[in-house]
């Protein structure tokens, strides 16, 4: 017997047991954004490398080590996309959407190939939102309130928010001269990976995770000092934005993101849940993007959230979905299993949110009763061959005390209608 084939390392199936827990939250993102005008787009799961390279940065760790690149049939190099910004930009370039401001947002798988732990996988889900056009802290704050909004219809109130500005690209580059001077002399305490960022992009040690790095930036020189008028005016009409709302949050100086795309205004909320991958939704201003990517110069603000990580956290909190079904139809006898399915049919006209689920593949009253039962249905609609002959359908409340009734064909549709 030949050996069954698996999934590929860090890239899961998602079972129907957990699928409610999904759609859950799916559903909650899509009515928030929906509540605050953000339209849904669809981009290719593949793109061409360049995009990444030209938007990502090709000494970041993601274009370096991460992507799932190959050549197709032409030679040409494509890319599973390791994330949704740089393909909803090349849209909205090539579609003309950016005549005007645009709320956008998306959803689905993206790949990164790393070493697979808690809340990090090779294919993972997020949920992304891009806003094009508007140059004000009101859009950055607005992204910001969108996601409290989300937490709060989801019940999660573990989450903690930072916030940073990292400037313009002029101030960035003043930035990164001092914290090289400040890290040139110390390169011997540096992790391996710090030092090897000391020569492709330096900003990215302030985000590392090593306790001696981390204690040797207690000392660095702060971006902020650096800082000018407008951007800090910017950073601080955003604070005071968020103040008003009643929304807490902490400045970290070493914030900076993982891409090099980022300006001005970046965010992360975070949860204490899920050990060293705390990070549940993350983002900030890309003012410079679309014109890097060849469109005409557009501020743009935006955020991607872990989809993996919310659903961890919601099963951690007890949260279960409902995924149970209306009706359980059970059909004994020869004529009555020949006339279940139009009767089914004619129930989900009457009813077209009804979930109704039939029984297929026969068997004997008491096997179909216990089918009935285990399907978490609330109710056992009974057809037997002598129901059948009166039309009539025996109605029976699974989850309830009451006594089996008898019910015409029109009545059943309205007891459903009523009851459920």
């Amino acid at each position: 017997m030949s050996k069954y084939i698996q999934a590929i390392r860090g890239m899961h199936d998602i079972l129907p047991e957990r699928i409610a827990v999904w759609q859950h939250v799916e559903q909650t993102a899509r009515e928030v954004l929906a509540g605050y005008g953000y339209s849904e787009i669809r981009t290719p799961l593949v793109e061409v490398t360049e995009l990444f390279k030209r938007s990502i940065g090709e000494v970041t760790d993601i274009v370096e080590k991460e992507m799932y690149s190959f050549a197709d049939r032409h030679g040409d190099s494509l890319s599973l996309r390791p994330e949704g910004t740089a393909g909803c930009v090349r849209a909205a370039i090539e579609h003309g959407l950016l005549t005007q401001p645009q709320r956008l947002w998306y959803q689905g798988p993206m790949f990164r190939y790393e070493r697979p732990q808690r809340g990090r996988y090779r294919q993972f889900h997020q949920i992304g939102v891009e806003s094009f056009g508007l140059t004000g802290p009101d859009i950055d704050i607005e992204i910001i309130l969108l996601t409290a909004r989300l937490w709060r219809r989801l019940g999660l109130d573990g989450l903690r928010l930072e916030i940073n500005t990292l400037g313009d690209s002029a101030e960035r580059q003043v930035y990164r001269e001092r914290l090289l001077d400040y890290l040139a002399s110390r390169a011997d305490r540096l992790d391996p990976d710090s030092r090897r960022r000391l020569t492709t992009n330096p900003l990215r040690i302030l985000d590392s995770k090593h306790p001696e790095t981390q204690r040797l930036l207690t000392d660095a020189p702060s971006l902020i000092d650096v800082l000018g008028e407008e951007t800090r005016a910017h950073f601080e009409r955003l604070c005071a934005g968020l103040d008003a709302a009643g929304i807490a949050y902490r400045i970290n100086p070493r914030l900076v993101r993982g891409l090099d795309y980022y300006n001005r205004t970046v965010f992360e909320w975070i949860t204490a849940d899920l050990g060293t991958q705390g990070t549940v939704c993350a983002g900030g201003r890309y003012d410079g993007l679309v014109e890097q990517l060849g469109g005409r110069p557009t501020p743009a603000v935006g955020f991607a959230l872990g989809l993996e990580r919310l659903v961890e956290i919601l099963e951690q909190s007890g949260f279960a979905a409902e995924r149970r079904l209306d009706a359980y139809l059970v059909a004994v006898g020869e004529r009555a299993e020949a006339a279940a399915p139009a009767l089914a049919e004619r129930l989900r006209d009457a009813l077209p949110r009804l979930r109704l689920q039939s029984n297929c593949g026969g068997g004997s009253f008491k096997s179909q009763f216990k089918k009935a039962d285990k399907s978490g249905a609330r109710f056992a609609l009974i057809l037997g061959d002598e129901e059948l002959e009166r039309g009539v359908i025996g109605v029976k409340d699974l989850r309830g005390t009451s006594e089996q009734r008898e019910l015409s064909y029109a009545d059943v549709a309205s007891f459903l209608a009523e009851t459920l």
